[in-house]
């Protein structure tokens, strides 16, 4: 398109200083372009709108967070009621030397998100929720600088982080570091109380600070779609390997996933990926037992169709030749689905809870014929430790690099000023997962 800026990408610069030059100041007065055989000048104005657009999406990266000024005050969203979110301005406080400063890009809405929103389980209004997020360094203090696998960090290096430390007292972590997610004193951002020194603990804010002891990881080569999963990837990174330690985890393994929602399909995604090559998805939404094939389910199976859990266990066992699947993933945190799956199971298989992050209530089952009589190994996945996190990003690295579509289980995206919208998006189940972005 003659004298249009819409090919820049194709066009050949006859400056051969230009393409040092970062932005647009400084420059002459015209530059000079061709394109293919055509010559075309392009005045200042024009290259300065034209670099403005194409670093907008990259303005606190490395080099330009440098220059960055930093708000006295900026917007979080509080949760100032049961089903109430408030916008409201907090300062943000000079941080100290073992304290990093983010600017929030995004952040998903995580099921425990939505507990907190609905029923505040933990007591913790008001407060800032979000810990499926992502953000960039904008400020550091000078004793930071490694992260938790021991890269440099430096401003403008984008980063996730969601645990903090549990405390010195702590004789698990302190004996088990393993399991320092069975602390009582386990901490993650997000589901954090407010305080009057510090309101920014989670990331539906502009910025949000992370204390000393805290576990992050710089992530600077995944976009940002990848680094919104590896929260929710790190909980399914930490069930298969709670899985793995039943020896019923592999490559002719036939495993059930209960639960299609985002935990559920990562849950797919994550199994797919470790080697195993059948997978029944169930779930009674039909968009997401889509996904779940996508994702690589062998087979979407909606409980809808099927006249009570016994009718679906016989169409399990038609597709494990006739025995149940050899390991089962519950994801969906609904009591009656807990007591389902062990019918889907064979005698000698295991089961993996990890959908029960908060208490939804009482469930039964028969112990001699569920559990018993097979001799089931039973597991249960709470959470995830900080070695979790750097296997969840190689995991969603991994799984794209086969193919699966990860970005797609981010359906829905929503201002910041919009949190109560995409609360009720969340709930009303209109999508897999929502982000809010900043």
């Amino acid at each position: 398109m003659e004298g249009s800026l819409a090919d820049a990408g194709s066009l050949r610069c006859l400056d051969e200083n230009f393409p040092a030059i970062p932005t647009a100041s400084g420059l002459s007065s015209t530059i000079v372009f061709q394109n293919n055989d055509k010559v075309m000048n392009i005045d200042r104005e024009q290259i300065s709108e034209v670099v403005r657009e194409v670093l907008n999406e990259e303005q606190f990266s490395r080099g330009l967070a440098k220059k960055v000024v930093i708000p006295e005050k900026c917007k979080a969203a509080v949760l100032v009621d049961k089903r109430r979110m408030e916008i409201r301005e907090f300062p943000v406080r000079k941080i100290g030397d073992d304290e990093l400063l983010l600017k929030v890009e995004a952040c998903g809405i995580c099921g425990t998100d939505v507990h907190c929103f609905q029923k505040d389980p933990f007591g913790l209004i008001p407060n800032v929720l979000g810990h499926e997020g992502t953000g960039i360094v904008v400020a550091k203090g000078k004793h930071v600088t490694l992260d938790s696998v021991n890269k440099p960090v430096e401003i403008g290096d984008h980063i996730v982080t969601s645990v903090m430390e549990t405390s010195e007292e702590c004789v698990i972590a302190k004996y088990n570091p393993l399991d320092s997610n069975l602390c009582d004193d386990f901490s993650v951002y997000g589901l954090l109380p407010d305080e009057p020194n510090n309101h920014l603990n989670g990331y539906f804010g502009e910025y949000m600070i992370i204390r000393p002891g805290s576990n992050f990881y710089v992530v600077n080569g995944m976009n940002l779609n990848l680094r919104l999963l590896i929260e929710p990837a790190a909980v399914v990174t930490h069930a298969l390997e709670r899985a793995k330690l039943t020896g019923l985890i592999n490559f002719r393994s036939r495993v059930v996933v209960q639960g299609c929602g985002p935990i559920g399909l990562l849950m797919i995604a994550i199994v797919r990926t470790f080697g195993v090559n059948n997978i029944i998805a169930i779930d009674g939404n039909p968009s997401r037992l889509e996904m779940a094939k996508k994702l690589g389910a062998d087979y979407s199976l909606n409980y809808k169709d099927y006249n009570g859990a016994e009718e679906l266990k016989r169409e399990v066992f038609g597709l494990s030749k006739g025995l149940g699947a050899h390991f089962g993933f519950q994801t969906t945190g609904v009591p009656a689905a807990v007591s389902n799956i062990f019918k889907y199971i064979r005698r000698g298989g295991g089961v993996c809870e990890i959908g029960s992050f908060v208490d939804s209530g009482d469930c039964s089952i028969n112990p001699h014929k569920d559990f018993c009589k097979k001799e089931i190994t039973l597991l249960g996945s709470w959470a995830y430790h900080a070695w979790d996190y750097p296997n969840a990003y190689h995991f969603l690295q991994r799984a794209q690099c086969i193919g699966l579509p990860l970005e797609e289980l981010i359906t829905h995206r929503f201002p910041l000023d919009d949190i109560q919208k995409a609360f009720e998006t969340n709930i009303a189940q209109k999508g897999i997962k929502i982000v809010v972005e900043l």
